[in-house]
């Protein structure tokens, strides 16, 4: 059975797994394993997610779609401006890629910026992800500006896309 739902304690483990397998899948030959490796440690460990787990200034919390119970992807996102959110993180099993989960996910959480005030909707997308661009684009999401990538350290210059799209 599908559902999709904020996340709770239950789901550390899930969104940790997905998120990690996700980003692995969408960055390899893009970006550095190296970089993989660190961001993955960084933003997707137990400790960090679950502190995550819960709405806090900026930040809508984890959302989760399940598939009998167990976590074939995670949204995450939150409120930049008075009438602008954000899209922080999107992943999924990658092994169930085409199946609709991320489409399904971006709705919840774009409901949940709407009801909060969003007019605007905001991504940003390495520059080269193939798998991640087109997804947004049939979303209606249009190139607004390019800026170097948030995880990058002083000796990378990883480009990321600045996405929007009215919502």
């Amino acid at each position: 059975m599908i559902e999709i739902k904020r996340a709770s304690t239950e789901h550390v483990e899930g969104i940790s797994r997905v998120c990690s397998e996700g980003c692995l899948d969408t960055y390899k030959g893009i970006r550095s394993d190296e970089n993989i490796r660190r961001n993955n440690k960084r933003f997707y460990n137990h400790e960090r997610i679950y502190r995550e787990l819960s709405e806090s200034e900026g930040w809508d919390g984890y959302i989760v779609e399940l598939d009998n119970g167990v976590v074939v992807g995670a949204i995450g996102g939150g409120r930049i401006d008075l009438n602008k959110s954000e899209i922080y993180v999107l992943y999924l099993d990658p092994t169930r890629r085409g199946e609709g989960i991320g489409t399904q996910l971006l709705r919840y959480l774009t409901e949940v910026q709407i009801e909060k005030g969003a007019k605007e909707q905001w991504v940003s997308v390495q520059k080269g992800n193939y798998k991640g661009i087109p997804f947004y684009e049939a979303k209606g999401f249009t190139k607004n500006s390019e800026k170097m990538a948030y995880s990058n350290t002083s000796d990378e210059n990883y480009v990321s896309l600045r996405l929007v799209r009215k919502i």
